[in-house]
């Protein structure tokens, strides 16, 4: 890569950090960035999906007061996540390139239609968590779907936070602060499993990876700095206009 292409790709990344903290989606621009800049769709998805791990982190370590009080779940949904994020991460590299190239502009438009639908499906899961009855049978009930998603979320990743938030929502009566949360630490589970089998498969542009992380933590610093002045809202429907851009041009090329 030239100098001017790791430029735009440290920008983009600040970008998607930023975007992460305000509404998410970040994703949505640094994948189609790499694959711009003639990286490899799965080397993209690879390197993105390490570049990412930091910022998991960071996200899950602002959560912690509200995982301490979640162990019993964390015991039963963490090992999911582990187990499902570790098992996408093979398929993906078990498929190879051109059926994960085929696969692309399928998982962004529905990565754009999950960020989409985040907002109101976050108003309907504050709904029916005030109407559901605590159980402990919901941590085991929840474990399949956690896991399913975990995979997808070790495959491609983009909307993985959405679909474990509807999980979780359905499964647990309890504030959506609480199942942000656990949200967060199953989606670092899922992320470094992945990360970790990613590691050792050659496929990584740790050059590219390193520059991303960096630039994605200060973005997503900003980001949160600048919460109250950016409308969310705004941001999001601009993300998803973006994924949808790019999902229409992967479907014509």
């Amino acid at each position: 890569m030239s100098i001017l292409q790791y430029i735009l790709i440290a920008l983009g990344a600040f970008a998607a950090g930023a975007v992460n903290a305000l509404a998410g989606g970040g994703t949505l621009i640094t994948f189609p960035l790499l694959t711009a800049f003639g990286v490899p769709a799965v080397a993209a998805n690879v390197t993105n999906t390490v570049a990412l791990c930091p910022g998991y982190f960071g996200a899950t370590f602002a959560q912690r007061n509200d995982l301490f009080k979640q162990k019993s779940r964390l015991w039963w949904l963490l090992p999911a996540g582990l187990i499902g994020g570790l098992a996408g991460a093979l398929l993906l590299l078990q498929s190879g390139e051109r059926l994960f190239k085929g696969l692309v502009p399928w998982l962004i438009l529905l990565a754009s239609l999950l960020l989409a639908v985040g907002d109101t499906l976050k108003k309907f899961l504050a709904k029916k968590t005030e109407e559901m009855v605590q159980d402990r049978r919901n941590n085991w009930l929840a474990v399949v779907p956690v896991g399913l998603a975990a995979v997808y979320g070790g495959y491609f990743g983009a909307g993985l936070s959405v679909i474990v938030l509807a999980v979780l929502g359905i499964s647990y009566k309890d504030s959506l602060t609480v199942l942000n949360a656990l949200k967060q630490a199953i989606a670092l589970a899922a992320n470094v499993a992945a990360a970790i089998v990613f590691a050792f498969s050659g496929q990584v542009h740790w050059v590219t990876a390193l520059i991303m992380a960096v630039c994605a933590l200060a973005g997503g610093t900003v980001g949160g700095r600048l919460a109250g002045r950016i409308n969310p809202t705004l941001l999001k429907w601009l993300v998803v206009c973006i994924g949808l851009c790019v999902a229409i041009i992967y479907f014509i090329k």
